[in-house]
């Protein structure tokens, strides 16, 4: 069982990706490329809006040069200029016809980008739009011993299938105009906002349901101890609860799994493999939003949830389980057909959501001890996979990942988001399942501690645990707007806010932390009662299971 844990955690967590590959970076900070007088500018993508015969068209997407003017970032700013042909058509000569203030389409050619600005501006062009021959976005730089920089005019790069759409309208006699401008990303987008509410409800409601169904079963385990049911109570005991206590070894082993099923995305990455990811993530969405829908309407529908049927390969079964299972396998195939469609992350937050609260309540951290190590083992692997990985592989492998980039997909699909409703680039804020998972273990484990030791809402470690993942969650927000959008591993800030406050709290509550962090790893009944007594009496012996 402890392996299964260890799986599962494994699965989820290397898909806690940097929630900064929210819409890809606008502006590009690049050290490599040399810096000189004339050619200094940062490489900022631009949007080139087309209008065919007086009607607004498709918008396509640049990049800018390192040389020339910087270019407009209102749109109410950008002159809305005609297009021209260049001819010849790669502009490595001067053009054989004066342009007057039109915008130049030129091909990618053989010659400098820099020569072809030049000879563009000298035959009064305003901008130059260059085709690129390959399908990527290459940086227009500038060499390193060139001198005769004084070029006035911007200068952007469009990708092949782009440049080639508009040299066809050109061709066909076409009247086109364009209007390029950068414009500026929000600082702060709503989706941030919704997605932090999200994360932060998500482990307050899983703690909840984590901590009152450890509570029922310590009541249940009550009830048979009074009505004299010793052997029943063995044998409940003995047998399997549905649990998962994870213990040091898992924790530790986790990482190390964690990170080959990463590098296995990265290398795999492709059609046919996130095609697979998404039939693993529509299974576990399925269980997730299946126990989550019984354990809701079992109130309302409690004979059919405290009654039983045998199914081949799943065991006993209740009827209202068999009752919500065909509409949320209905609901995860929608999702998956149509994922694609604007509002299909509706769906997916849904499924996430249901999954990492079904997990909370299975897979249980039983002392601070365990709760600690894997918080910590989790912290090197964020920061490790985002930033030391570029190292070995020339780019975040991490980040690559969470954006899909092998892919035509917005990413993998273990994630919760939300659109950038405000940000003229569109593109979604999001957050990986492991940086709501992870620290989510830590605040049940809080709450299931203050529910056995009767601690008031106040008095108690919960409060505190909450406090600092939000707190946590809320720097990482920060973190990833002060760095222009580049990726931020989430658990880097969420860790030490959430454990050293609880470790702290421990500490200064408890003045006697050792038996809190190596407490007993089961949760029997007596073990809850002798919670209760410890904390009445602090020298008492070692506390039990949730700690």
């Amino acid at each position: 069982m402890e392996m299964a844990a260890t799986a599962v955690l494994a699965l989820l967590m290397a898909s806690a990706l940097a929630g900064a590959a929210a819409g890809g970076d606008i502006v590009h900070h690049d050290d490599e490329a040399p810096k000189i007088p004339g050619c200094s500018n940062d490489f900022i993508l631009v949007k080139v809006q087309s209008w065919v015969d007086g009607r607004e068209d498709d918008e396509f997407v640049g990049v800018g040069a390192r040389f020339g003017p910087k270019i407009v970032s209102k749109e109410k700013h950008a002159n809305r200029t005609k297009l021209t042909l260049a001819d010849p058509l790669d502009c490595c000569s001067p053009p054989k016809s004066k342009v007057s203030g039109d915008v130049l389409l030129v091909q990618r050619g053989k010659c400098k980008f820099t020569k072809k600005a030049k000879f563009a501006e000298a035959a009064g062009a305003s901008s130059i739009i260059i085709i690129n021959h390959v399908h990527e976005l290459y940086k227009m730089v500038c060499e390193k011993n060139e001198t005769d920089l004084d070029i006035h005019i911007p200068a952007v790069l469009l990708p092949k299938e782009a440049g080639a759409a508009l040299h066809s309208l050109l061709m066909n006699g076409n009247s086109v105009s364009v209007q390029l401008y950068s414009p500026d990303r929000p600082v702060v987008d709503t989706a941030e906002v919704f997605l932090w509410l999200m994360a932060v409800g998500t482990v307050f409601g899983a703690s909840y349901w984590s901590a009152w169904s450890a509570r029922e079963a310590v009541i249940e385990q009550e009830k048979l101890l009074k009505d004299g049911h010793e052997n029943l109570l063995n044998a409940e005991d003995g047998g399997s609860s549905g649990m998962v206590d994870i213990n040091v070894a898992s924790a530790i082993m986790f990482v190390v799994v964690a990170s080959c099923f990463l590098i296995m995305l990265y290398k795999l990455m492709s059609y046919w493999f996130v095609e697979l990811l998404v039939v693993i993530f529509c299974i576990g969405g399925v269980e997730g939003l299946q126990t989550c829908l019984a354990a809701l309407l079992s109130r309302w529908f409690k004979p059919a949830a405290e009654s039983f049927v045998k199914v081949p390969f799943f065991g006993a079964v209740s009827y209202l389980t068999l009752a919500v299972c065909p509409f949320c396998i209905v609901f995860a195939v929608l999702w998956a057909v149509y994922r694609r469609w604007a509002y299909a992350w509706i769906g997916q937050d849904i499924l996430g959501i249901a999954l990492i609260v079904t997990v909370i309540q299975i897979v249980r951290v039983p002392n601070l001890k365990v709760g600690s190590v894997l918080l910590c083992c989790a912290f090197l692997y964020d920061i490790f996979w985002v930033f030391v990985s570029k190292r070995w592989f020339h780019e975040s492998v991490m980040i690559v990942v969470a954006r899909g980039d092998k892919t035509d997909e917005d990413g993998v699909p273990m994630l919760l988001k939300i659109p950038r409703m405000f940000d003229p680039w569109g593109g979604y804020s999001i957050i990986g399942f492991g940086d709501i998972l992870l620290p989510g273990l830590l605040v049940a484990f809080a709450l299931r501690y203050d529910f056995a030791a009767k601690k008031t809402f106040q008095s108690g470690y919960f409060l505190w645990s909450m406090m600092a993942y939000g707190t946590g969650l809320l720097i990482t927000y920060v973190a990833l707007n002060l760095m222009d959008g580049h990726g931020q591993p989430a658990l880097l800030y969420i860790v030490p806010f959430t454990l050293g406050d609880v470790d702290s709290a421990w500490v200064e509550k408890r003045g006697a932390p050792k038996p809190v962090v190596q407490g007993a790893a089961t949760e029997s009944v007596h073990a809850l009662h002798a919670a209760a007594a410890a904390d009445a009496k602090l020298t008492a012996a070692p506390l039990p299971s949730p700690l």
